[in-house]
């Protein structure tokens, strides 16, 4: 595929080149939301073992943990788990407590590099491509993201990054994809237990997110930085 031509490309045609490109060394962040499991989705029409993993921070909802199962049980995939560090973990926690994302941004930022961002550097280290499922629909952050870009020496593939929250749920109804149950309780976006609530009427997607933070950006470090500019390491 002809990179400089990709923004025009489907999300189809470009998971296609994808697996053919990268074979074994490509691979699918979720975090079980209904835009990483349309990617699943649209991957396991493509390869049988499509390789997919997620960040286990040790504080996501219980509902979570349900949808690794039906992931499993409804593509045949080996789920691969990635943890943090315990002596990180153990480290933070003694010297702020369990609960120090309340504590201010800085601390907040601090508990997300360690539970997720450093767990996921290690984890790409493993692969010479990886997909996501960002949407530039999302987020204020996330206006800008390209569908195919270098970061870190591997490929960082966005295919739904074009598509309308309303196409995603067209996909996910028209192909029966497994919908996370946290939705259904009025959730737009789903992380940590702790850290994401319900979203009101007119509130924007990521307002669940750390929503007593009234000015830092919704997002955990893994994608943006803070001030809401691209990670590129």
């Amino acid at each position: 595929m002809d990179l400089s031509q990709v923004e025009a490309s489907p999300a189809s045609e470009i998971l296609s080149w994808a697996v053919e490109t990268f074979g074994d060394s490509f691979a699918i962040a979720t975090s079980f939301q209904k835009e990483s499991m349309v990617v699943v989705d649209l991957v396991s029409r493509l390869t049988p073992h499509p390789r997919v993993f997620t960040l286990d921070t040790g504080r996501l909802p219980e509902e979570t943990y349900h949808m690794m199962d039906t992931l499993r049980e409804r593509y045949g995939v080996a789920l691969e788990l990635v943890f943090p560090d315990r002596q990180e973990v153990e480290r933070m926690t003694l010297q702020y407590g369990p609960n120090l994302f309340l504590d201010s941004v800085e601390r907040r930022e601090m508990c997300c590099e360690i539970r997720k961002v450093r767990p996921l550097e290690r984890k790409l280290k493993e692969l010479r491509a990886w997909a996501t499922g960002l949407r530039r629909e999302q987020a204020e952050t996330r206006t800008d993201v390209p569908k195919v870009e270098a970061v870190d020496g591997r490929m960082k593939i966005s295919p739904l990054a074009d598509w309308t929250e309303a196409q995603v749920d067209q996909y996910v109804h028209d192909h029966d994809v497994p919908l996370h149950p946290l939705y259904a309780q009025g959730y737009a976006s789903i992380g940590c237990a702790p850290c994401t609530r319900p979203i009101l009427p007119g509130e924007p997607q990521r307002a669940g997110r750390w929503w007593w933070e009234q000015d830092g950006k919704k997002e955990c470090g893994i994608h943006f930085a803070l001030d809401g500019t691209v990670r590129r390491a």
